[in-house]
């Protein structure tokens, strides 16, 4: 596993994190789960990626890696570099969503009563609130780093202007935001336009969610679209609607190409991700053992010829 310096400081994370986004909450094997844990750990992946609301239901995700951390890599504390966030949808009431200083002092009480951790290395504001003043729900990250519940802070989905307002705010506290974290993918690339760029002048690091397009950039819909996958659910992120023909064009020529180069294509289009300078790590999701290692072997060949880096443009224009 390679490790990256995360913007200009001198915490470094693995090229690939892991993500309990999805698969690690109660509705979820929990075997499956700690299989998955323990064999990132093995693997060199230090950074595990949570949040308040992870599960289903909330907060499950964040209890369950708790009980594998206390069971299973008890003594290891120190080799980990551990997130969570709040900002979305927590719990009922006016104090359970948003960016408010009530609600990120209470959920990061919360989590850490969850994993059973005394700090966070990252804590981070899981997105921009438009009714809470941007400079209320930076100084609660102020004050969490200050009460020595997180380490670091990150900052995650905020328009750019609000994220230079809130990296100037952080600054100016000496808090400085340590990374930023958005959806990026082959198919989802507008962090490109001004976030990155922003990143680099403040010295914040990038981590990337849903790197496989939430599966379509897999071999999951070259013929369709299964019953069994998240496109076909009603509910979630990924919506049969998105799967357009012409993202299945995309897709399989993408497919051609990584064949060519010996790769799946989730592997070739986890390592054109690692291979943008601007990206410190990848937050995987997987749902399986074999997915996971299926996934780290993308670390194997990063390198793309400018030929293939052509292609790839021309494919996705």
């Amino acid at each position: 596993m390679k490790y990256n310096f995360c913007g200009n400081s001198g915490l470094q994370l693995p090229e690939i994190s892991l993500g309990l986004w999805h698969n690690f909450g109660d509705v979820d094997s929990f075997e499956m789960a700690t299989s998955m844990i323990l064999h990132a750990f093995e693997s060199g992946i230090t950074h595990f990626d949570l949040a308040n609301n992870y599960g289903p239901p909330p907060g499950s995700a964040e209890t369950n890696f708790g009980k594998i951390l206390a069971k299973d890599l008890k003594g290891h504390r120190d080799e980990l570099i551990i997130s969570s966030k709040a900002g979305h949808l927590m719990w009922d009431g006016p104090y359970g969503d948003g960016g408010s200083r009530k609600y990120i002092m209470a959920s990061i009480d919360q989590s850490l009563r969850r994993t059973g951790l005394e700090y966070f290395d990252i804590f981070y504001s899981h997105r921009y609130d438009p009714q809470t003043p941007v400079e209320e729900t930076m100084q609660a990250l102020v004050d969490i780093v200050r009460q020595g519940k997180a380490l670091y802070v990150g900052i995650s989905k905020y328009p750019p202007e609000k994220l230079i307002q809130a990296y100037n705010i952080l600054k100016s506290q000496h808090v400085p935001c340590l990374i930023y974290q958005d959806k990026y993918s082959m198919l989802v690339r507008e962090p490109e336009n001004e976030h990155m760029d922003i990143n680099e002048k403040y010295g914040v690091g990038f981590i990337a969610f849903s790197p496989l397009a939430q599966g379509v950039l897999t071999n999951k819909y070259l013929n369709g679209i299964p019953e069994t996958s998240r496109a076909h659910k009603s509910h979630g992120f990924l919506q049969e609607s998105e799967i357009t023909p012409e993202v299945i064009k995309k897709v399989k020529a993408l497919n051609d190409l990584a064949g060519q180069r010996g790769q799946t294509l989730a592997e070739m289009a986890l390592a054109w991700l690692l291979h943008n300078k601007h990206v410190t790590s990848v937050i995987v999701g997987t749902s399986s053992l074999n997915q996971l290692k299926d996934n780290l072997k993308a670390t194997d060949n990063s390198h793309f010829t400018g030929e293939e880096l052509a292609l790839i443009e021309m494919i996705l224009a």
